[in-house]
């Protein structure tokens, strides 16, 4: 019994808003730069509208012809990342991206997080950096990851071992 009521009682009262939201809009009056129409003329008042709000005029189909010129400023330090081949069998290979001068520490780490090996550790300037490392046995099969620290930004890529 209390849910039907409470059922009724909310469309009832969505019911009486809309009505009065709609007597509000037609009694407003319209200024000459609101885009908005309606399908019944508005009564004209003497009154002005406590919320004036326009909006200004909208012309369809009209493209600008305006030129805008956005510069894409990065704040990432350290970019495309990529680790190859993958399963790596005797050499692993890295290409990344470093936006300025920083210190960069390559490090190969287990599912634990446990450091396995530091591969790299140097300053290095901005620009596209390679960078390839014989293993020579040193990992045993299985999955690795290799993390990429620059500055305070890092980057982890998940390799397999064969």
């Amino acid at each position: 019994m209390r849910r039907n009521f409470t059922f009724i009682y909310s469309w009832i009262l969505l019911i009486v808003l809309t009505v009065s939201v709609d007597n509000f809009a037609l009694s407003a009056p319209q200024n000459k730069q609101d885009t908005t129409t309606y399908f019944f003329s508005p009564k004209k008042t003497k009154k002005k509208n406590p919320l004036s709000l326009s909006m200004p005029p909208i012309k369809a189909g009209v493209v600008s012809t305006q030129k805008a010129n956005i510069i894409a400023t990065s704040d990432k330090i350290l970019t495309s990342v990529e680790v190859y081949p993958n399963p790596i069998v005797d050499q692993i290979n890295l290409k990344y991206v470093v936006s300025r001068n920083t210190n960069v520490s390559i490090k190969i780490v287990d599912v634990l997080g446990n450091n396995i090996v530091t591969l790299f550790s140097q300053r290095v300037e901005p620009g596209e950096q390679t960078f390839s490392y014989a293993l020579n046995n040193k990992l045993t099969r299985g999955f690795y990851f290799v993390r990429v620290v620059a500055g305070t930004e890092f980057v982890i890529r998940r390799i397999s071992v064969l």
